[in-house]
């Protein structure tokens, strides 16, 4: 049985149905999404029409998914600006950017499907190892997640007691794999808007067998020129922001 894991779509259907295309290579029969599914952009209803056809495909909410629905926001807050007035355009392109994506969902109808997803996901694994599925950490969809830089202890402190072996998280779109103390940690990375030099999409291939797992991640090429169409096409609100994730 295999089991495909992503996380940190952000509305880019192009990277999603790549990616796609080479799970169904991969013969993927189940999938978990692990937030981080529609903001920050051009297609955020694509996205959804796409993994609803998925089989057997399970949600979380990520902390992007919390910013469309409430009126929280990331940095910079009000606060932040009236401090410093050089924050304000970012500020602007901040919220006009979720209410944009939020706009998007309502009109289309999915804002209460968004607003039912749960937190985690978890599921005990036939060898008996216990699987956890988070965005950031077991704690907080928000904040310090796994990564390839955090030290141990922090790693730990986020985890401890979170009653799993394997925990698998997104939010800082660092494709990792790590053992702290009991638990090994991996980082899915992200399907778009990569923090790295390498711009492509990152995915987690879960192998389970009667009596054992592997993990594989997997590394998946898309055009991103598309992307920087769709931008344009829709005048993205937060269009400067999003085209330094696809520019080469």
């Amino acid at each position: 049985m295999k089991l495909g894991l992503m996380s940190d779509l952000h509305g880019n259907s192009t990277a999603l149905q790549s990616v796609l295309v080479d799970a169904k290579e991969q013969e993927i029969e189940r999938w978990w999404v692990l937030g981080d599914i529609v903001a920050l952009g051009p297609d955020p209803v694509g996205v959804l029409e796409i993994l609803a056809e998925l089989p057997d495909v399970s949600f979380i909410s990520g902390n992007t998914e919390r910013y469309v629905l409430t009126g929280d926001r990331p940095y910079p807050s009000f606060e932040d600006a009236a401090i410093d007035p050089h924050l304000i355009p970012q500020l602007v392109e901040v919220a006009t950017s979720f209410a944009w994506t939020r706009g998007m969902l309502t009109q289309a109808g999915w804002l209460p499907w968004l607003a039912s997803l749960p937190s985690e996901l978890r599921w005990t694994l036939p060898d008996k190892t216990r699987v956890l599925g988070i965005h950031a950490s077991p704690r907080s969809d928000d904040g310090d997640g796994i990564d390839s830089v955090i030290n141990d202890k922090v790693l730990g402190g986020l985890l401890d007691g979170c009653a799993a072996d394997l925990v698998f998280g997104g939010h800082t779109h660092d494709a990792t794999d790590r053992q702290v103390g009991s638990i090994r940690a991996v980082n899915l990375g992200s399907i778009s808007n990569s923090h790295r030099a390498d711009r492509r999409a990152t995915y987690v291939v879960l192998h389970v067998d009667p009596e054992n797992h592997r993990i594989e991640h997997r590394i998946v090429d898309y055009d991103r020129r598309v992307v920087l169409d769709q931008i344009a096409a829709v005048r993205h609100p937060a269009g400067g922001y999003l085209r330094r994730f696809f520019d080469d």
